[in-house]
């Protein structure tokens, strides 16, 4: 409710992609931004915005972004994150996981080897097809679930075994890995 009202309170709501489109019976004119340099535009142009992203924006989210560009951040209302939601989903604890972040970023996957369980976040050039192969070529075998569209209803979980082809769905995705360790 708080959120709804935030939205409905603000002078400029921007929100990303899908974020967007799932909020526009709430309010019509929120813009739409892709990527988080594009809030630089909005930073600029207007005093009070509301930025709304899907997920725990403290968790490889925008609240990085915008410390390191010295904006004053009022208020963090977090979501839940994908990987959390994943993680029930597959009715998996995570508390001892290897977090890795691929998502607009460079991130290690050799530490999937020293790990039992890994959860990485993937973007469209580190899709999990890719990132099975990786592991599968360094010699991590195991299974290898993911996650597409979480919380969506076009939402699709599926399990291979390392290496094998995951058909990517979607940009966006978790991948959750458990690394049979000697």
């Amino acid at each position: 409710m708080e959120v709804k009202e935030a939205i409905k309170k603000f002078d400029k709501v921007v929100a990303f992609g899908r974020v967007s489109s799932s909020l526009k019976h709430i309010r019509e004119d929120i813009k739409t931004i892709n990527k988080v340099t594009h809030i630089d535009y909005f930073l600029k142009e207007y005093d009070d915005i509301l930025i709304l992203a899907s997920g725990d924006p403290c968790f490889y989210g925008i609240v990085e972004y915008l410390k390191g560009r010295n904006i004053k951040i009022e208020k963090i209302m977090p979501g839940i994150s994908s990987f959390q939601y994943m993680m029930a989903r597959l009715y998996k604890s995570w508390h001892e996981a290897n977090f890795i972040s691929l998502h607009g970023r460079d991130g290690n996957l050799e530490t999937v080897k020293d790990h039992k369980l890994s959860i990485v976040l993937t973007d469209e050039e580190n899709t999990p097809s890719k990132i099975s192969n990786r592991l599968y070529e360094v010699g991590i075998k195991g299974r290898i679930y993911t996650g597409f569209n979480l919380s969506y209803e076009d939402e699709k979980i599926i399990k291979k075994e390392v290496g094998e082809k995951i058909d990517d769905i979607s940009p966006l995705a978790v991948v959750v890995i458990e690394n049979e360790m000697d």
